[in-house]
């Protein structure tokens, strides 16, 4: 079997990777993680020698010793302050030996006992048991003992307790110091052709170099030259954009990248240039853009049952879809930031008419009447008539905005991690301002698995087989994905139940008899009676 090596440097120290030309991506990737004994939440970044970071992948192509690549391992969050294991470590504990000794000491219990004993089911319950009274003792501090003490301009975040809500100005000319530094490098052809796809992990880059990819594709879909966009005002565009993307656990800027990048790649992969003009195009990746602006990780049911500022101002009517368009047009009534500042003002009310449709048709109440007004037309679509256009391009960001389950699992998971925090986190608050609680946030009645299988079936497939009835080369790429993300869910869903029983029928051995033998008393002559009680 045909091999491939790799030569490439960790930390200076010289190591070399071979693997068959055919293995899979991930097979590859944990190959590097393993050279640069990097943990399972780390990020690792491969430069050529030309400094240009390339993707790690099967494709990579091979070098000499003379010509290595560097590889670097990236802590997940670089900002934060000391969390997990990185406290355990700088008080005197290594998180890393504990975790191994339990898992072989768990181990040696299931060999020697052939199951594993009730007591490690109790003591498993009574850790998860004390991680959250920890969680609930510090949402209720946030809360209660320090919101007087932080009516400042950044209030802490509910959801990253050693974060602001909103980014510090430090933070955000950090980013964009770096931005700007990288912008002028080339991006490899390899990256440019990755970007087109849905299988993109975004976890692998940084901030400043996921606004570069931003950059990239309003470069290669033709937008400066058409619209005449001048690059430092793409630049400041992006950027503020990215200073208006709250720390929350979901919908953040790399969320606001993801539904860019998929609507970026369904562009392509459905040739869509040739069938519909440039300013639809941009209204397409613009909107995908800008379509969580200032989100704070409250949705629009949680605004309107605490009557919050933005539900008053618009009505209850669709508020933070209707506040995510207000902040993407202050930031475009810049100069500095306009990115249509040369466009006619025939094509500028166009563009903005089509953005603020575009992003309203992301307010999930409206899914059905979207979906249907779309295969009402379908059978009939017809490219060159408006109304049709803009329920295709309603229905593209809506698929672009719940596309995780369309991406491999590595890159999808994580996400739905991220997802029901902030759910979690809302229903939280919910409880404790005694507002309705929504059901599929409730973190006392959702598992993993449940939030998504229906999610799948009733929501996702509904949608996306509509759209490959459309587009049927999409079949393989958006439907395929979720058919097994749907069979993996499916099956955690299961081994959760069967877990639960077996959890369940253990404390039933494990418990002392409670029953007791009768009471007798002595009858005359001898004889005992059982005493009723």
């Amino acid at each position: 079997m045909a091999t491939k090596i790799i030569y490439f440097t960790v930390n200076g120290r010289p190591e070399q990777a071979e693997f068959p030309i055919d293995c899979p991506a991930q097979d590859v990737k944990d190959l590097f993680r393993a050279a640069a004994e990097a943990g399972p939440h780390d990020i690792l970044k491969l430069y050529n020698t030309k400094g240009n970071i390339i993707n790690i992948s099967p494709q990579l192509a091979p070098n000499s010793p003379h010509s290595c690549y560097k590889l670097e391992v990236v802590a997940a969050d670089c900002n934060s302050e000391l969390l997990g294991s990185d406290l355990a470590v700088a008080l005197g504990f290594d998180l890393s030996s504990m975790e191994k000794r339990l898992q072989s000491l768990e181990k040696r219990i299931l060999t020697e006992a052939a199951e594993t004993p009730a007591i490690v089911y109790e003591m498993k319950r009574q850790v998860e048991s004390f991680r959250e009274k920890l969680e609930t003792v510090e949402h209720l501090s946030w809360l209660g003992l320090f919101k007087d003490m932080s009516e400042g301009t950044h209030k802490p975040s509910p959801f990253y307790h050693k974060r602001t809500l909103r980014k510090t100005r430090e933070e955000c000319e950090h980013v964009r110091e770096k931005f700007l530094q990288m912008s002028s490098l080339e991006v490899s052809e390899e990256v440019r052709q990755y970007l087109k796809t849905p299988t993109f992990d975004n976890w692998q880059w940084e901030d400043a170099e996921i606004m570069v990819l931003l950059q990239v594709m309003y470069t290669d879909l033709d937008f400066i030259s058409t619209f005449n966009i001048e690059l430092d005002v793409l630049q400041q565009f992006l950027y503020e954009v990215y200073r208006r993307y709250n720390n929350i656990p979901f919908h953040n800027f790399k969320h606001c990248f993801c539904v860019t990048q998929m609507m970026y790649g369904l562009i392509w992969l459905t040739d869509l240039r040739s069938k519909i003009d440039s300013v639809d195009l941009l209204i397409m990746l613009t909107s995908a853009v800008c379509h969580d602006l200032d989100h704070t990780g409250y949705n629009n049911a949680y605004q309107i049952n605490a009557r919050t500022e933005l539900a008053l101002r618009y009505n209850d009517i669709s508020p933070l879809e209707n506040h995510h368009c207000a902040v993407a047009f202050e930031i475009l009534e810049k100069t500095e930031s306009n990115i249509f500042r040369n466009l006619s003002t025939e094509q500028y009310k166009r563009i903005r008419e089509g953005i603020i449709k575009c992003i309203l048709a992301t307010d999930m109440t409206r899914h059905t009447e979207i979906l249907n007004k779309f295969k009402t037309i379908l059978p009939v679509f017809d490219f060159s008539n408006k109304d049709h256009r803009d329920v295709l391009i309603m229905i593209m960001i809506k698929v672009s905005d719940i596309s995780n389950e369309a991406r491999p699992m590595d890159v999808a998971e994580p996400w739905l991690d991220c997802l029901l925090q902030e759910f979690f986190n809302q229903s939280d608050m919910e409880k404790l301002e005694g507002l309705p609680v929504t059901p599929f946030m409730d973190r006392d009645k959702v598992t993993k698995p449940s939030s998504q299988t229906g999610f799948i079936r009733f929501v996702l497939f509904p949608l996306f087989i509509e759209l490959a009835n459309l587009f049927p080369c999409l079949e393989q790429h958006i439907i395929d994905p979720v058919r097994k993300a749907l069979d993996y869910y499916t099956e955690m869903e299961k081994a959760l139940e069967r877990e639960k029983q077996n959890r369940a029928q253990s404390e039933k051995i494990a418990k002392p008899s409670t029953s007791k033998e009768p009471e007798t008393h002595s009858e005359p002559g001898g004889t005992t009676k059982p005493v009723n009680l």
